[in-house]
């Protein structure tokens, strides 16, 4: 069974829904989780939030978040993350901000660099990780860490 098979069987099986709050990725995450035929038991909607104006419109996250942290941050997609379990009332909520190249990155934050968030009712997790390879590989491989991440929750709080 694939990752995505699992993760689709577990949520549809629980009752469960899941919601996407996406920039760097831009509705992969999302396209990824309706690939699954019945998809719409544990789907109803995704963000896809690539501007910080998007962010703060459709997540609520904080004008002074993005300023002060950058979008491409811990705090973020915190921020992120909650918003959409808000917006959505989803149990779940994947975020994911990064950057994913060619251009755009610093010394501080390389092309590569990807912050995930993965919200539930009680609580938020961030975690960020650096990917190599072009802009399409580090986005596929973007949407595959987050699945990683609902999949580990799923398999570790049955």
């Amino acid at each position: 069974m694939t990752r995505i098979e699992y993760i689709a069987r577990e949520l549809t099986a629980r009752k469960q829904t899941v919601t996407t709050a996406e920039s760097c990725t831009g509705g992969l995450l999302a396209a990824e989780l309706t690939s699954q035929a019945g998809s719409s038991a544990f789907f109803q909607r995704g963000f896809v939030t690539y501007s910080n104006q998007a962010k703060t419109e459709q997540l609520n996250v904080m004008p002074a978040t993005l300023r002060h942290y950058g979008a491409v941050s811990e705090e973020t997609v915190r921020e992120m993350a909650l918003g959409a379990l808000v917006a959505t009332r989803n149990d779940y909520a994947l975020a994911i901000t990064g950057i994913a190249g060619p251009d755009g990155g610093s010394e501080a934050k390389p092309v590569g660099t990807v912050w995930f968030g993965f919200a539930t009712k009680q609580r938020i997790w961030a975690k960020q990780y650096r990917f190599d390879g072009d802009r399409r590989q580090i986005r596929t491989q973007a949407v595959q860490y987050a699945l990683a991440m609902l999949e580990h929750y799923l398999k570790t709080s049955a």
